[in-house]
């Protein structure tokens, strides 16, 4: 599943948008004379993709809500204004504009252990959903082609989740993660039935995340799905490596990625030190037809190879190629070239306290 097909999926009308953002504003009413101010961060972006010699063109603006109220309870969402452009067969292009939601919530921090989430939340199930689809995090625009094993629907629950650490010293921190979500069939917010977890073990000495996830479908066909992952990024080079393994009742696959900045090679702001190389392997084995999961209907193999370029003030060009191996019945080997100029910002929404 691509990030643009993510937006779809979590596509919301205008007039949610504004009530959460009317929400947000009256829970920060009583925090207007506080130390702490709200953030809006998030970013800009210009999007394109060539698959099979068509190229679509995406605008997108990314804005993040991040507020406090007072030192117990953060309000916190994420939107997207997003514009596409696809070619049509025979007739030009088609032009459509989406305002959507992919989540809004409030965090209440009860110790050190325990922090209690409620609202309209991302799923907590691997790495990718909660932490790589941010268009200034992600470097590469496409997202793993086993996103939706674990991740039904639109990849948000509407619910509650309980989050924390159980316990953390000098050589390892173990955390947690547990979700229920209700179901939602309105168009304007969707969700599956479903609960789950995550538990990962992290060593800050080795800087290595190994971590396990779980989730159960509540719907009409109860489905488990299971993942584990792998994280590493070594202390003395600049290297990330990132890996995912999932499996659904109907599917199961893995991504492996790497990326490397080049910042040892004369500084972080030398020509050659604002590059970033990133390399994606990744599977999906079918093990019986689903039309729901959202992954390819065949055994797929798919490798990227990105180029990513960091300018200064929070400027980044992201650039990618991609061959994906399918049988022909799946749409056969294609190329999928793919570019993006992303701004990241960050500013207050207002002048605090000194």
């Amino acid at each position: 599943m691509s990030y643009r097909t993510h937006l779809k999926h979590c596509r919301l009308s205008r007039s949610i948008a504004i009530t959460l953002l009317s929400l947000g504003a009256l829970c920060l009413a009583p925090a207007l004379t506080a130390q702490d101010v709200p953030l809006i961060s998030g970013a800009a972006g210009f999007l394109t993709n060539t698959t099979g010699g068509n190229t679509s063109y995406f605008p997108v603006i990314t804005p993040v809500l991040v507020a406090p109220v007072g030192q117990h309870l953060l309000f916190e969402s994420r939107a997207s204004i997003e514009g596409t452009v696809e070619p049509q067969q025979g007739a030009g292009y088609d032009g459509r504009f989406h305002i959507n939601v992919a989540y809004a919530q409030a965090n209440y921090f009860l110790n050190s252990h325990v922090t209690l989430v409620g609202g309209y939340s991302i799923i907590p199930f691997g790495t990718y959903n909660e932490r790589l689809t941010p268009i200034w995090i992600s470097a590469l625009q496409d997202a793993p082609l086993i996103y939706g094993i674990g991740n039904p629907g639109t990849g948000t629950g509407t619910g509650g989740q309980i989050r924390g650490n159980i316990v953390s010293n000098e050589n390892y921190s173990i955390s947690y993660t547990a979700y229920i979500s209700a179901g939602s069939t309105d168009f304007q917010i969707n969700s599956s039935r479903d609960v789950g977890g995550r538990v990962s073990v992290y060593l800050p000495k080795q800087r290595l995340e190994v971590g396990t996830s779980y989730g159960r479908l509540l719907e009409t066909d109860k489905m488990n799905a299971i993942g584990t992952h792998v994280w590493w990024e070594p202390a003395r080079i600049p290297l990330k490596v990132r890996s995912e393994y999932a499996h659904g009742p109907h599917a199961q696959g893995y991504w492996v990625e790497t990326d490397y900045r080049l910042s040892q090679f004369h500084g972080a702001n030398s020509f050659v030190g604002r590059m970033e190389p990133i390399f994606r392997l990744q599977q999906t084995f079918r093990n019986s037809p689903d039309a729901n999961d959202e992954l390819p209907a065949q055994n797929t193999q798919r490798v990227d190879f990105g180029l990513d370029y960091h300018l200064p003030h929070e400027v980044r060009i992201n650039t990618s190629y991609a061959r994906q191996f399918s049988s022909a019945s799946s749409g056969g080997n294609v190329n999928i070239w793919e570019t993006a100029l992303i701004y990241r910002f960050l500013f207050p929404t207002w002048k605090g306290k000194k």
